[in-house]
């Protein structure tokens, strides 16, 4: 049986504090594109649109198939998502597990160019090397039944985490804004007025469904390989 994982489970936690948070209308009206996002997050400096990012990563930054931390995640262009997409991950679980907090993704109050920290994404690929994701996606509250192809994994050199950190610390409005998506996420689940105590137990009950959508997603992966 999957455990449930301590550190999604502190995040849904502080998701559910912040959803009672004030946040400025300027926040609220920020529309965020995926790109400038995760370059201002992870410092990793490269301009244009996502699915370029692989090529122009070539021989700039170190690249691979391994989830870190901080790393950048590329989708290639597939379906209506035809200019890619790139998010940061944010905690690595598992082997086939990660989290990332990214832009422009799940429609959040019907609009886009939300933010969305800390999101589960689970490799499906069949040799596990991160060529294939399920990601969260907020609306229906699931993984959702598309499967979305990636290059892979850019990942930060020193002068991209330095860049991380300050401008993390100098954009106010952007860390505003990642509190705003991560309260997205509980906010179906905890009811205005609970205590402290109530409202804790409410974000635990959304990270059990997430741990059994993670189990039943490995499993369903692991049937159709053995087929």
């Amino acid at each position: 049986m999957l455990k449930r994982p301590r550190a999604l489970l502190g995040s849904l936690a502080a998701a559910a504090v912040m959803a009672f948070a004030p946040l400025s209308g300027a926040v609220a009206d920020t529309y965020w594109q995926c790109v400038p996002f995760a370059r201002l997050i992870s410092g990793v400096q490269i301009y244009g649109d996502a699915w370029t990012w692989w090529r122009q990563a070539v021989g700039k930054y170190d690249t691979g198939v391994s989830p870190k931390a901080g790393a950048v995640l590329v989708f290639k262009p597939s379906g209506k998502m035809r200019l890619g997409h790139v998010a940061v991950v944010s905690q690595v679980l598992t082997d086939r597990v990660i989290q990332i907090t990214h832009a422009n993704w799940s429609r959040i109050g019907g609009t886009r160019g939300q933010i969305e920290k800390d999101v589960t994404v689970i490799d499906v690929s069949p040799g596990g090397d991160w060529s294939q994701v399920k990601v969260w996606y907020d609306p229906v509250r699931d993984l959702g039944s598309s499967t979305y192809p990636t290059h892979g994994f850019i990942y930060q050199d020193a002068n991209a985490v330095r860049m991380a950190s300050s401008g993390f610390n100098t954009a106010q409005n952007a860390a505003l804004a990642v509190a705003q998506g991560a309260a997205s996420q509980v906010a179906s689940v905890v009811r205005p007025g609970a205590g402290p105590l109530h409202m804790l137990g409410q974000a635990a009950d959304s990270t059990d469904r997430i741990a059994a959508l993670i189990q039943a997603a490995t499993q369903s992966q692991s049937s159709s390989s053995s087929n």
